[in-house]
């Protein structure tokens, strides 16, 4: 039996690793050219209305591509700045008068935008009526109103239950370049997340940007399928997805989004691998870090690391490691002896013992109060 989720061999094409989006680079690298021309020919004082024809055109395939408004617009101004400084090099001192010169090049960004904006709304409207339908169905999941009269008017059909994932996406390798190319990698990368969820029969409800955001999964799915999910979704989008699962039926969805996304925050406070991550397995951790006079007492037993940062970064690896000294030692580049010597200190100093199983549990649940206390101090 296939699998909601399940990759089908003979046909699907998931790489395994991230392919650069080329048709969305190549639209802005002629967008950004265009716009370079058009204040080139103004500056010059040459006809530019073929050339607006061509970045009318090129608007639209941004637009029918999913390039967002901003990188389009972005892409504008940086044309036409390197149209400006490539003229000013040349004859634009000596026979330009800057007063009109100013004036021209405010008409012709005047001209772009709105021609690029009117154009920009056009296609999307004409090209994304079919796509809004997984959207609109994650916000009425989210803000409870999949039983609300606006969202039958609609059309929405909605499960009795889901699997509600709050996912975290970290930046993608081409995401550190400067500039326009950054903002195309991440989007590039929120693209290629978001084809995985359109996929299938019945687009899978989603609320995303490029950091993250919520998964809603029809809680027809089994547990496995969810694993299978995520796992696509870092292969194509080429980074480690982190995930937070909690599921609920369809009136409880907002209560169930809150808290997965609570249990994400906690994963990364305590440097969590990469994976999935279900509420029974960080049940104890969720409670611990409720806000009260427990967690900050809790929080509080760790108070005498606070001059030693190196200390406290040993205890979160070395509990991280399930106690693996050898391990431990690798990730923080010291010999074992020395991991050894560091627990010896946070022992003397918190008066909690590491090497017995009453000090570690301690231990263990002050650090996970601690990173939630240490968070509250410095939003005071």
């Amino acid at each position: 039996m296939t699998t909601p989720f399940a990759p089908t061999p003979l046909t699907d094409p998931a790489p395994r690793r991230a392919r650069p989006d080329t048709g969305a680079v190549d639209a802005v690298t002629a967008l950004t050219r265009i716009c370079t021309e058009l204040a080139r020919r103004t500056l010059d004082g040459d006809t530019v209305a073929p050339t607006m024809a061509r970045l009318e055109h090129t608007t639209g395939a941004c637009a029918r591509d999913g390039i967002p408004i901003d990188t389009v617009l972005h892409a504008v101004h940086q044309g036409c700045r390197s149209g400006m400084s490539t003229t000013r090099t040349s004859s634009l001192s000596a026979h330009h008068d800057p007063v009109r010169t100013g004036e021209r090049l405010i008409q012709l960004l005047d001209l772009m935008t709105t021609t690029v904006g009117t154009t920009y709304v056009r296609e999307r409207t004409l090209g994304t009526a079919g796509d809004t339908a997984a959207p609109a169905l994650a916000a009425a999941l989210l803000a409870g109103h999949a039983g609300s009269p606006t969202a039958r008017e609609h059309g929405h059909t909605f499960a009795d239950a889901y699997h509600v994932l709050a996912v975290t996406f970290p930046p993608h390798r081409d995401e550190t370049a400067p500039g326009i190319e950054g903002i195309k990698a991440a989007r590039a990368k929120l693209g290629r997340i978001q084809a995985v969820l359109s996929v299938h029969d019945e687009p899978v409800p989603a609320q995303l940007s490029v950091t993250g955001g919520t998964v809603l999964v029809p809680g027809t799915a089994r547990d496995t399928d969810v694993d299978i999910l995520v796992s696509r979704m870092s292969e194509r989008s080429g980074v480690a997805v982190t995930a937070a699962v909690v599921s609920a039926e369809l009136d409880r969805v907002p209560d169930a989004a809150r808290r997965a996304h609570d249990l994400l925050d906690i994963v990364d406070r305590l440097d969590g691998p990469d994976r999935v991550y279900r509420f029974d397995e960080l049940a104890l951790e969720y409670q611990l870090t409720r806000p009260g006079t427990a967690r900050d007492q809790l929080g509080a037993l760790l108070t005498p690391l606070d001059e030693h940062p190196e200390l406290l970064h040993t205890l979160r690896v070395h509990i991280g490691t399930d106690l693996n000294r050898q391990q431990t030692a690798r990730l923080l580049h010291i010999h074992t002896n020395t991991v050894d010597y560091r627990l010896r200190r946070i022992g003397r100093l918190t008066r909690l013992d590491p090497s017995h199983a009453a000090g570690l549990w301690q231990l263990r649940s002050a650090l996970i109060a601690y990173s939630y206390r240490s968070a509250a101090t410095a939003s005071v």
